[in-house]
C-alpha cells in the first residue's frame, strides 16, 4: 500500500494535471498592485505577465466563492504563493497570459476582505466602481490592449454584471461553471439581463459539474444564444462537486480549457467539446 498522506497524493495529482498548462508561460512574473477606488477604499489585484511581447489583451479575473485572496497580506510578507488546490482562474493564470497577455487576479476591496463578495456586492454599482479603476490602472501600462472579464463560479456574476456596466470599454466576456441556479448564498446569473452585455460572451462548461448552483443544462440553455464550449471530464474529482478540484474547476482538463478561453480572446477558432 502507498504510504504517502492523502493529501501529499493529492498535492502531486493536481500539479501533474497543470503542469502542461502553465509550461508555456513557466517564466512569466507576477506583482500586486493596490489601487485607490473609492473614498477611503482601495483593491489589489494581481498581475500575471510576461515581459517583451506586446500584450493583446487585459484579461480581468473574478474567482469563485467570497472572492477573497488576501494579495495585499501576501505581498507585504513577500510571497504570493498559492496551494494545488486553488481557484481554477488561479491555477491557469500563467497559462492564461502566455506571452501576449496581461492577467489581473482581482481580490476584494480593503472594505470588503471580511464579508466578502456576497452576490448582491458583486451587482453593486461600488463593485463597477472598483473593477473600473483596476482596469484604468492596467490600461495605463498596456493603453492599446482590449479587456476581457473572466469570472468562473461566483465569479460569473462579477464578470456578468460588470461586463454589463462598463459597456464598450469590455471587449469580450468570459463565463466558466456559470451560476444559473438561485441558492441562499444569492442569485447568480439567474436574473442577469443577458441582453444588457454589449461584448461578446464566451460560455464555458463542464457536462459534468455536479454543483447544484452550476448545473450543465443551466449552460445549454444560455448556449441556444450564445456560443458554448462543453468540456469533458478529466481526472477523478479531489474535491467537493463545488470545488476547484472536480470537473467545476475542470480539474485535468486545465490546458485544453485555457486555450479554448484564449482563441475566443484572440479572435481565433476555438473548439465548441473539448476534447
Amino acid at each position: 500500500m502507498n504510504a504517502r498522506p492523502r493529501r501529499t497524493r493529492i498535492a502531486a495529482r493536481v500539479l501533474l494535471a497543470a503542469c502542461c498548462a502553465v509550461a508555456a508561460a513557466a517564466s512569466a512574473s507576477e506583482r500586486v498592485y493596490t489601487v485607490p477606488t473609492r473614498p477611503g477604499v482601495t483593491d489589489a489585484y494581481l498581475e500575471v505577465v510576461r515581459d517583451g511581447a506586446p500584450k493583446k489583451a487585459i484579461v480581468v479575473v473574478f474567482v469563485g466563492g467570497l472572492g477573497t485572496i488576501h494579495l495585499a497580506e501576501r505581498a507585504a510578507k513577500d510571497r504570493v504563493k498559492f496551494g494545488p488546490g486553488a481557484n481554477f482562474l488561479v491555477r491557469i493564470r500563467e497559462a492564461l497570459a502566455g506571452d501576449d497577455m496581461a492577467v489581473e487576479v482581482v481580490d476584494t476591496p480593503s472594505d470588503r476582505q471580511d464579508a466578502g463578495l456576497t452576490d448582491a456586492f458583486r451587482m453593486s454599482a461600488d463593485h463597477a466602481t472598483d473593477v473600473r479603476a483596476i482596469v484604468a490602472d492596467a490600461k495605463s501600462r498596456y493603453p492599446q490592449a482590449p479587456v476581457y472579464l473572466v469570472g468562473t463560479s461566483r465569479g460569473t456574476v462579477s464578470a456578468a454584471y460588470v461586463g454589463a456596466v462598463l459597456g464598450d470599454a469590455i471587449a469580450g466576456v468570459v463565463l466558466t461553471s456559470t451560476i444559473t441556479v438561485p441558492s441562499r448564498v444569492g442569485p447568480g446569473v439567474a436574473t442577469f439581463d443577458f441582453g444588457k452585455l454589449r461584448a461578446p460572451l464566451l460560455l464555458v462548461h463542464s457536462v459534468d459539474d455536479a454543483c447544484p448552483q452550476s448545473p450543465y443544462a443551466g449552460a445549454a440553455r444560455l448556449g441556444a444564444r450564445y456560443p458554448l464550449v462543453s468540456v469533458a471530464s478529466g481526472l477523478p474529482p479531489q474535491s467537493g462537486p463545488c470545488e476547484p478540484l472536480a470537473p467545476h474547476g475542470y480539474f485535468g482538463m486545465e490546458a485544453q480549457t485555457t486555450s479554448a478561453i484564449r482563441a475566443f480572446m484572440l479572435g481565433q477558432p476555438f473548439p465548441r467539446s473539448i476534447p
